[in-house]
């Protein structure tokens, strides 16, 4: 009889509260990105510095979950990259190709699927997509880049004011903006309000999804204070790349007889006259080359790693609240980095480039209930996919508008689907902005890349910029089972002139099923008909 009661009283209740106590049995879902931290700083994923042991807890995620080997980036920009995110679109798709373009805030696809789903949705620290994230039922984020000592930051249904310049509110209109100081270094801030989220304003009776979003290691490495004796006396190991680059780029890259080496790309030595590591570490310009380089490498590194060192402890209280609250087990926990980052490698810095160190993302994954510890995948997946993916561990689908596909089988079942992806596609848009990197975009395979440097900016009136100036067009080809540190330009090889031809056949289907052709860019288009083969 009393079974016959239950059945019945089921029977009864409202299928909305039925929904409720379904979706309140789905895991809580934490992304957890950082600006600029690359792969090799890293210790999961086995790179020179990992004998340093800069990540323990981050490596924690991938040692009792799955790490990703071959996570890219479709553009190697901070807004390009996280517009890519909330999407799970290509660039020409979700309309922002560069720094300056803003997204709509009617494309935050992914939050407004995770609401959908019945989850609670919340975005804390980096945001850099200039208009404000209103999508979220809560956020405090902030504006444009932020600062990393006593950062302005604007929550969610905030009146109090600050100065608009202060707060580098630059697009924002009035003297004074919405927004608040906090005290501290902007790692432990993020971290502050996030737990501050958790503890006292979430609904705690449905699942959450928490984008937290930390500044650090973005350049120019402003480090907590108590990390500053951190590796001090340390030798932090060096690429041999820094010194030797072999026949890496193109006369597009070094130009005619490696004219234009001195300015194409930053670098960690003297080499960019107009913009290198060592002026930004006040290294002394009288050193040699080499003395010189070596100095500012490890300067710059130790910097680096004392703010990744912050990330790392911060990423460790946020662990210590979800054990302490037992929801450790039951929340899928994602890091990752918006892009890579260059670290010495052939003498770069910064980002921009589709090669390796700058192409590559980190991507580890925790969630014990389905993912096995320790496990690898070399599955080709791009930031296209991660909200595909994400919403498919809530428990729904990929909406049509999306690009990107789920890998969640990848990482329940720990095997890639034999109708997996077995390439991506890359494009640099920014020619010679910033960093003096020129446009470019290419196909990645397991085995090989392909590139192809155009040389001209998208935008007729970045051209007529003093800065800026068209460069000679290039092909550049890698062979990574071989070259994977990509020493070797290949490209004029004739021993590769079937995978060069098979690579030119797929890149160009890439560019049209992803709507990432240059139809509306005439000059641009003119370039590669005249120069694809």
């Amino acid at each position: 009889m009393r079974k016959i009661t239950i059945l019945l009283l089921s029977c009864m209740l409202p299928q909305s509260i039925l929904y409720a106590k379904k979706k309140s049995k789905r895991p809580n879902i934490i992304f957890i990105m950082s600006d600029d931290h690359t792969s090799q700083a890293i210790g999961a994923y086995n790179s020179r510095l990992a004998p340093l042991n800069p990540t323990p807890t981050i490596d924690r995620i991938g040692n009792e979950g799955v790490i990703f080997e071959n996570a890219f980036c479709t553009n190697s920009i901070c807004t390009p990259s996280r517009a890519c995110i909330m999407t799970g679109q290509y660039s020409q798709t979700n309309g922002v190709l560069d720094l300056s373009q803003p997204l709509a805030p009617e494309k935050l696809y992914l939050a407004t699927e995770m609401k959908t789903l019945g989850y609670q949705t919340a975005i804390v620290g980096k945001w850099h997509l200039h208009k404000r994230p209103e999508t979220f039922d809560y956020y405090n984020v902030f504006y444009g880049q932020g600062k990393y000592y006593d950062p302005i930051l604007v929550e969610k249904g905030m009146t109090s004011m600050v100065p608009r310049k202060a707060a580098g509110a630059h697009k924002e209109k009035g003297k004074e903006v919405p927004g608040k100081r906090y005290k501290g270094h902007s790692s432990d801030v993020v971290t502050d309000i996030t737990l501050d989220w958790l503890k006292n304003k979430r609904d705690k009776s449905k699942p959450f999804f928490l984008m937290h979003h930390f500044k650090a290691p973005h350049d120019m490495f402003v480090f907590n204070r108590k990390y500053e004796n951190y590796l001090e006396d340390t030798y932090i190991p060096e690429p041999a790349s820094m010194y030797y680059d072999g026949n890496h780029g193109s006369i597009a890259t070094r130009g005619l007889n490696d004219q234009m080496k001195d300015s194409i790309g930053s670098s960690v030595g003297k080499r960019n006259s107009i913009r290198n590591m060592g002026k930004h570490m006040k290294i002394d310009p009288n050193l040699s080359d080499m003395e010189y380089k070596h100095a500012a490498y490890q300067e710059y590194l130790k910097r680096y790693l004392r703010c990744v060192k912050g990330v790392d402890d911060n990423v460790k209280r946020l662990f210590d609240y979800l054990e302490q609250n037992n929801l450790m087990d039951n929340t899928i926990i994602i890091y990752t980095g918006d892009q890579g980052f260059w670290l010495g490698e052939h003498d770069y810095i910064d980002k921009r480039w589709m090669y390796e160190e700058s192409m590559r993302m980190p991507f580890l994954v925790r969630y014990p209930k389905t993912i096995r510890a320790g496990s690898r995948s070399d599955a080709i997946i791009n930031n296209t996919d991660f909200a595909p993916t994400i919403i498919e561990l809530a428990g729904g689908k990929k909406p049509k508008q999306m690009q990107g596909e789920s890998f969640a089988e990848i990482i329940t079942k720990g095997k890639e689907p034999k109708n997996w992806k077995q390439e991506t596609y890359y494009r640099y848009w920014a020619h010679m902005m910033h960093h003096q990197n020129p446009g470019h975009f290419g196909i990645r395979t397991k085995e090989y890349k392909l590139i192809f440097f155009y040389g001209l900016h998208f935008k007729d009136a970045a051209m007529k910029s003093k800065r800026v100036w068209q460069t000679t067009p290039g092909w550049e080809l890698y062979d990574l089972k071989k070259d994977p540190q990509e020493m070797n330009n290949c490209y004029n090889d004739p021993r590769y002139s079937k995978v060069v031809k098979d690579l030119k056949s797929r890149l160009h289907q890439l560019r049209v099923d992803l709507n990432e052709t240059d139809e509306n860019y005439p000059k641009i288009d003119k370039i590669i008909e005249e120069n694809w083969n």
